[in-house]
C-alpha cells in the first residue's frame, strides 16, 4: 500500500481526524490554505471522482456536505471553497475534496495560493477538536 490517504484512512500514518465511518475519513490538511482546511477522502482507495461508482458518490458527497457546515461553523468562516482535483495537480492519486474556509479579504485570489504548516501540534489539535464538536452537534 503505497498511497498516502489509503495509510491514513487505515491509521498507519498520523493524522487529525475530524470524521470517519464506513463511507469517508476527513482529516486536517497538513500544509492548509488556512487553518480548519479539510481533506475528505472516500475509504475505499479511489483514484478521482471517476472511478467512484455510482452508488458511493451520493453517499461521499453527503459528507463533503456536512463537513463543509461544521468548518464553516467550526472556524467562524464567512463561507468556504469546495474543491477537488482529478489527475492534474493532484498531489496524492487518491480522490480527495478540499474545504477551505474562507472570509473576505482572506488573500486568496485565483488558484495561486500560498499554503501555511500550522504553528505547533496543538494548533491542528484544537482545531480538529472543534470541528469534530460541530459535526457532533449538526
Amino acid at each position: 500500500m503505497d498511497c498516502t490517504f489509503c495509510l491514513i484512512v487505515a491509521g498507519r500514518l498520523p493524522s487529525h481526524r475530524i470524521h470517519e465511518d464506513e463511507v469517508a475519513v476527513a482529516f486536517l490538511d497538513r500544509r492548509p490554505l488556512f487553518p480548519g482546511h479539510v481533506l475528505v477522502v472516500p475509504r475505499r482507495h479511489a483514484g478521482t471522482l471517476t472511478d467512484l461508482t455510482a452508488e458511493e458518490t451520493g453517499p461521499f458527497f453527503l459528507r463533503v456536505r456536512r463537513i463543509t457546515g461544521a468548518v464553516e461553523r467550526g472556524t467562524a468562516a464567512a463561507g468556504s471553497f469546495v474543491a477537488a482535483n482529478n489527475r492534474i495537480s493532484q498531489s496524492v492519486p487518491h480522490l480527495h475534496v478540499h474545504v477551505v474556509p474562507r472570509n473576505p479579504k482572506d488573500g486568496l485570489r485565483g488558484f495561486f495560493w500560498p499554503r501555511h504548516r500550522y504553528a505547533d501540534e496543538e494548533e491542528p489539535a484544537r482545531i480538529a477538536a472543534r470541528l469534530r464538536a460541530e459535526l457532533d452537534g449538526a
